[in-house]
């Protein structure tokens, strides 16, 4: 196990913690031996932590699956997801929504990564489509002739700057790590 290979997204177990790799590097200096830093994240609350790849040997892979959610509701802090086969709900907090719940849409099916039978984390794709709910006219548009934007609240209440072509009631597709426009979503039947 200590030749096992990482990459970025396992879940590995350490000091009886679950984290996730978010990144990692090998560093050199000077006639050292170079060293592998791995940058992890505790699945339970979100923290940041760095270590050395000898500091986290044995590595120890977690097993985790992904069950397809439907978002219900937002209860408190906590938003409540059904799970679309069992239909049992299950509550998970702003540590698991990882910065995601600003994306939520009622009614939307999303993943969810399970550890030992309970969710642990909302794993969002790179791209949403959300539909746009009412968007700035025109003469309220801003930028450089190549680069015109307005402004438009979306269906799950963000507010981000689309082209001038988009109107109210299109769905446009949100890049959920830069919350900005990805895109306008193929022709909508009606």
């Amino acid at each position: 196990m200590a030749n096992m290979a990482i990459r970025k997204g396992m879940l590995i177990r350490h000091q009886n913690h679950i984290y996730e790799i978010v990144d990692y590097n090998e560093r050199h200096s000077g006639k050292m031996k170079p060293t592998v830093h791995v940058a992890l994240r505790d699945v339970r609350d979100g923290r940041p932590v760095d270590r050395t790849l000898p500091d986290l040997e044995p590595i120890v892979e977690v097993e985790h699956g992904y069950r397809r959610m439907q978002y219900l509701y937002a209860k408190g802090d906590a938003r409540v997801f059904m799970d679309s086969e069992t239909f049992e709900e299950y509550e998970l907090n702003d540590t698991q929504l990882r910065g995601g719940g600003m994306f939520l849409v009622e009614g939307q099916e999303y993943r969810v990564s399970f550890i030992d039978g309970a969710p642990a984390f909302l794993q969002l794709p790179e791209t949403l489509p959300i539909k746009v709910a009412l968007t700035a006219a025109p003469s309220h548009s801003v930028g450089t002739a190549a680069n015109i934007t307005k402004e438009a609240t979306l269906e799950n209440g963000l507010d981000i700057r689309v082209p001038l072509f988009i109107k109210t009631g299109d769905t446009i597709r949100v890049d959920t790590r830069t919350k900005s426009y990805a895109g306008k979503e193929g022709k909508e039947t009606a």
